[in-house]
């Protein structure tokens, strides 16, 4: 199987490439359009701020490939915040694939959102074999409001969305290469998607 991370200077894919490698699986780094239009699954993961990130999608041209793809992809953290409609992270525009804005935590919590966190609500092939409430890791100051493509709720200061779908769109706002078990079976889930 053809699985690629892209690789656009904003994601933590070292971890990610290693999560899959234990998996069985030898995930490909790489920025190149035609690389990613061919691959089986593509992983699409973000570590950072939202306008910059965007930045160098616009640059090497991503962002018009990405909303195009058909085969499965996952968007990881920033990477699902960077498929939505618009973050308030820098006033960044999105991809627009998920229609829901991203939001700030206000300052009545501790920001960022650091360490483990139930999620629950799960609804999609994604989460096969795993429980509600499972713990999953998350680090991130801005979140999806709860919305149609929901597929998994949290809570931190307010429910939001842990997980988004729309047809062979996925995104993720925790880690699954850093959730133990759980998140070994959501990537074994893409994998079979």
């Amino acid at each position: 199987m053809n699985i690629i991370i892209i690789d656009y200077g904003a994601g933590n894919i070292k971890s990610i490439q290693f999560a899959f490698k234990r998996l069985g699986v030898d995930a490909i780094l790489s920025n190149n359009i035609d690389e990613i239009k061919t691959a089986d699954k593509v992983i699409f993961p973000g570590v950072g701020e939202a306008s910059s990130a965007m930045k160098m999608l616009r640059e090497s041209g991503l962002d018009k490939v990405i909303p195009t793809l058909k085969q499965p992809v996952l968007g990881i953290c920033l990477g699902m915040q960077l498929m939505c409609n618009f973050s308030e992270e820098g006033n960044t525009k999105g991809l627009g694939i998920f229609d829901v804005e991203i939001k700030r935590f206000s300052n009545a919590v501790k920001v960022p959102q650091m360490g483990w966190n139930t999620v629950s609500n799960l609804k999609s092939a994604l989460f096969t074999g795993v429980k509600e409430k499972e713990f999953m890791y998350l680090v991130h100051s801005f979140y999806a409001e709860n919305c149609k493509e929901s597929i998994a709720t949290t809570t931190y200061e307010t429910s939001y969305a842990a997980a988004l779908q729309k047809d062979n769109f996925y995104g993720v706002q925790f880690h699954p290469e850093k959730s133990s078990l759980a998140g070994e079976q959501l990537l074994k889930n893409f994998l079979e998607l």
